[in-house]
């Protein structure tokens, strides 16, 4: 099962390290959070097997890493200057302050006064100055979302790769948005990490490409360990389109605190590159795009038959990656009745997701023989170069086990005094808590085809 409450998940993600509230021995910051030892661990098997599925797996895409701050000019031809803004109220009883689009019956969520202010847009863009003197002229902004950086490198992506339409820049990185009220968690922050395709395609192709990259998202989903029953899919309406969208298509996914959004698959049409690029006349096409008179760039393609230049439209896997650690969290926590009566908790994530690989505990702590043994095997598992591998020299093994449980570790590796007489060592499931003996110049072997095959 899935958790019952959030308070189950962060209860257990500040208990076992994976995620801790930022700055917390100061009161904390709202909306941002700070990933721990096994969290990180987590976040970054999750971002590989993303890169995997995007970028090695496949030939017509390549990965870039652009930089956060952002030149102004970039975000005012995006739109984002001008429409990246929400409308704010304040609550003149309770001081609490929230989105106009989120109040019911123009009343406080808080504390359910209608003594209001008017609505005023809030800047949702992170600013800070650039140079020496904060003169209010030279600055630049957090960037909003990662895809903006990706859309200006286009051209260079192109020139320096043998690439034709359709292909692909992914990226994986950090945002920042001033949100209102961050809200569940890790679900709605202020600072926050996404992994975004950005696939251009001819235009006409664009919604067989849009069904496409939905149906791939989908199933990679389903590949991380998602269950189908907790996913549904929303056309979002044309009135709650964003401004560059045509269309988009979101994964929604029964989180604890209900139905949201887990990635979207928008098809973003010619506005970003065309927003981006130099004067239309100059380019030779109808797309009904800005007029840019600050960019000096081409942002198109150029037919190798016709000569004709052409700005690709462009469909956008957008996925958070914290609202991804969430979900796998969720999915993977389960509590389950043993036969003692008792129950274990147990975080039941697939292999290669695991923040820990295998435990190797021996069985006595103060054995420098077994000690020794552990850390020796421990050396070989981590050769294999597939995740991280620990001594647990606890000493407890029961204690170990539930540990191990608890933080979803799909191997415990106990070495013990048959190790030193005939070379074996108990091998036990984190799934099914069977335990089987195996030659120690075997277990290599029986590691990397348990974590790869999964």
């Amino acid at each position: 099962m899935t958790a019952k409450t959030m308070e189950e998940l962060v209860a257990l993600c500040k208990r076992r390290g994976f995620i801790f509230q930022s700055n917390e021995i100061y009161g904390g910051l709202q909306g941002l959070y700070d990933y721990g030892p096994l969290g990180i661990e987590l976040k970054n098997n999750l971002k590989k097997a993303w890169w995997s599925s995007m970028v090695y797996e496949r030939d017509d895409v390549e990965g870039i890493d652009a930089s956060i701050l952002t030149h102004p000019k970039v975000l005012k031809q995006s739109g984002h200057e001008d429409t990246f803004s929400d409308p704010l109220v304040d609550c003149r009883d309770c001081k609490s302050r929230w989105r106009a689009d989120h109040l019911k019956e123009g009343k406080c969520p808080s504390c359910q006064s209608d003594n209001l202010t008017d609505p005023r847009p809030f800047n949702l863009m992170f600013k800070t100055s650039v140079g020496p003197i904060d003169d209010g002229n030279s600055f630049a902004y957090l960037r909003p979302e990662t895809a903006q950086q990706i859309f200006v490198n286009f051209k260079n992506v192109l020139d320096s790769t043998p690439h034709h339409l359709p292909f692909g820049i992914a990226q994986i990185g950090k945002a920042f948005r001033n949100e209102i009220t961050p809200r569940n968690f890790i679900f709605r922050v202020r600072e926050f990490e996404q992994m975004e395709l950005e696939f251009f395609v001819e235009e006409g192709t664009d919604e067989h490409w849009h069904k496409l990259w939905t149906d791939l998202r989908l199933q990679w989903w389903f590949e991380q360990g998602v269950n189908k029953e907790n996913i549904e899919i929303l056309n979002v309406p044309s009135d709650e389109l964003a401004h560059y969208s045509k269309a988009t298509i979101d994964i929604m996914y029964r989180f604890p605190h209900g139905l949201e959004e887990l990635e979207g698959i928008a098809n973003r049409t010619d506005f970003d590159l065309g927003s981006h690029s130099k004067g239309q006349s100059e380019l030779n096409i109808t797309a009904n795009v800005t007029k840019n008179k600050s960019s000096n760039s081409k942002l198109a393609v150029q037919n190798r038959e016709t000569k004709e230049w052409k700005i690709p439209y462009v469909i956008e896997p957008s996925a958070g990656v914290d609202r991804g650690v969430l979900a796998l969290l969720n999915e993977a926590y389960k509590v389950e009745k043993l036969e003692n009566g008792k129950e274990r908790t147990v975080l039941a994530f697939k292999p290669h997701l695991a923040p820990i690989k295998a435990a190797v505990i021996p069985l006595k702590r103060n054995n420098e023989q077994l000690v020794k043994l552990a850390a020796d095997l421990k050396s070989l598992l981590q050769k294999k170069k597939l995740g991280r591998v620990v001594v647990e020299n606890s000493g407890n093994i029961g204690k170990s086990y539930r540990r191990h449980d608890e933080i979803g570790t799909p191997l415990c590796i106990t070495i013990d005094f048959e190790t030193i007489e005939n070379n074996t060592a108990t091998i036990r499931n984190r799934d099914t808590m069977q335990q089987h003996r195996l030659k120690l110049e075997n277990i290599p072997e029986f590691f990397a085809a348990n974590i790869e095959a999964n």
